[in-house]
């Protein structure tokens, strides 16, 4: 499968970024990036102005449709902090040459799911038969990784097939349509809706078996770090502070569903699933040698290199765990 088009770009501005990018200046606003259909607890501490507060600054929320396109805003300068960016654009652009890196994992989850359409007669048993077919693929995000994962794991051809680059809510309606035969997509609304028109090639449980699983990271740019390790600091230790008070309470449910856009029920099933590690946790389990970051930073980076930007062979460069300290 040669190189979509979407990396093409993001590699031209990383490359860009990586030749005019200088010093930065200690911030006086902050514009932190998101996803709705993502309902994380911090959402709470968004409405409430507790990172403003904790932050001393004016934090602005922006949100997005994919992690992709949290690199590019990053390396112009337009984006500070990513939260929760999937861990497949973060590599994507590491493996560019982009100067970022992560500060610590934002949330855990089932992997990604790919929805076949109903009446295609395929399943895990007997998922060869995608070969030749159309799928909607957002390329270079956690889908992406997940459905290239689930087709090594099925023994699938990957140049066999037609990959369409949509984002979730495109893929839905391509899926309905019949434009498409799989699509591969996030998002607890997107999911949902994708699945009144087909089922689950790989349930969570099958994929989990087969290693299959995903988390994303919070991640910022090498200059805004170390112009601004105080805010940093802070918004990591406003997140991990939110995590456990939702936790003790979810009495406030319904910020998180306001702020992600989702019903009660898709907001719940959603949140279900999220594995919340603590600053101890992340330095302990997943940041410590052998631990689940390292390890799943190895296989992404792998996943997603090709000949003019390979995987590196040491990723701890761009891991910096000093905040969660």
């Amino acid at each position: 499968m040669k190189l979509p088009q979407k990396y093409a770009g993001l590699l031209a501005v990383a490359a860009t970024a990586v030749a005019v990018s200088g010093p930065a200046k200690a911030a006086d606003e902050v514009n932190v990036a998101f996803f709705l259909e993502w309902a994380t607890p911090n959402m709470i501490a968004k409405v409430e102005k507790a990172y403003d507060d904790a932050m001393g600054v004016k934090v602005n929320w922006i949100n997005f449709e994919a992690g992709t396109a949290m690199t590019e805003a990053m390396l112009s300068g337009d984006i500070d902090i990513s939260y929760s960016q999937g861990l497949a654009p973060f590599i994507t652009g590491v493996n560019a040459g982009a100067p970022i890196k992560t500060v610590g994992i934002a949330v855990g989850y089932p992997a990604n799911p790919c929805i076949v359409a109903s009446g295609a007669g395929i399943t895990m048993d007997n998922a060869s038969e995608l070969e030749g077919k159309t799928v909607a693929v957002p390329l270079a995000t956690m889908a992406d990784y997940s459905f290239r994962m689930q087709m090594r794991a099925l023994d699938v051809d990957l140049d066999t097939l037609t990959i369409v680059d949509q984002n979730p809510a495109d893929g839905v309606v391509s899926l309905a349509d019949g434009a498409v035969d799989m699509a591969c997509l996030f998002g607890g609304d997107s999911v949902k809706n994708a699945l009144e028109s087909g089922d689950k090639l790989m349930s969570d449980e099958d994929m989990q078996k087969a290693g299959i699983i995903s988390f994303d990271v919070v991640s910022v740019t090498d200059a805004f770090a170390k112009a601004n390790p105080d805010l940093v600091k802070a918004f990591m230790e406003v997140t991990n502070e939110a995590n456990a008070a939702w936790a003790a309470d979810q009495s406030k449910l319904d910020l998180i569903m306001a702020e992600s856009g989702m019903d009660k029920e898709t907001t719940m099933n959603q949140m279900a699933d999220f594995v919340l590690p603590s600053n101890e946790e992340q330095l302990n389990d997943y940041f410590g040698e052998g631990g689940l970051a390292a390890q799943a930073i190895a296989v992404v980076g792998g996943a997603f290199a090709t000949d003019d930007n390979p995987a590196l062979e040491d990723y701890s460069a761009v891991i910096d765990t000093s905040f969660l300290k």
